[in-house]
């Protein structure tokens, strides 16, 4: 009988204001969140300032925490073109990190991320965080780990979901 390896993925929504970043180690049966955080960049510096230091945090935990992986949401398309398309530069520069770093990239649209997730393509966020908590069997009557993850901002959750994908579904 094959046992499951354990693996070690970092995940990434991608954003130039706020990028979710999460490292999640182990097996579909047991998977842990090892690292979270969300990049936030300095609205005073220009864009290209913001997505260098994108680009030197994202080295930085990948050379820290030595994922193979990296699963990254793609992008959609919204009514603000101005948006979209700093988001895709962004999401670029996380590619670009991912690809110097030899990583194993795998992108998934939020579409795919909410129906992997929850078996419906138009949950909400907190039907996917549901899951998740669910998936990394939180328990949230603990104080302290309830107010860990009450912590998280919404991209970094977002980037803890996405990692979360690939882990159970990703080859």
């Amino acid at each position: 009988m094959k046992t499951e390896s354990t693996r070690r993925i970092l995940g990434i929504d991608p954003g130039y204001d706020r990028c979710g970043v999460a490292i999640i180690e182990g097996t579909a049966q047991k998977p842990r969140v090892v690292f979270s955080c969300c990049i936030e960049t300095n609205k005073k510096k220009t864009f290209i300032e913001r997505a260098e230091f994108i680009f030197n945090s994202l080295n930085k935990i990948i050379k820290e925490y030595k994922p193979t992986e990296v699963s990254v949401e793609d992008i959609f398309f919204t009514t603000n073109q101005k948006t979209v398309i700093k988001v895709s530069e962004a999401r670029g520069i996380c590619l670009l990190a991912a690809q110097i770093n030899k990583l194993k990239i795998a992108e998934y649209t939020p579409l795919q991320i909410k129906t992997y997730l929850t078996s419906y393509g138009k949950a909400d966020k907190k039907q996917v965080y549901f899951i998740v908590e669910k998936m990394l069997k939180l328990d949230l009557k603990d104080e302290k780990v309830k107010k860990e993850w009450e912590k998280k901002v919404d991209d970094e959750i977002d980037a803890i979901a996405i990692a979360m994908v690939h882990l159970f579904v990703g080859k």
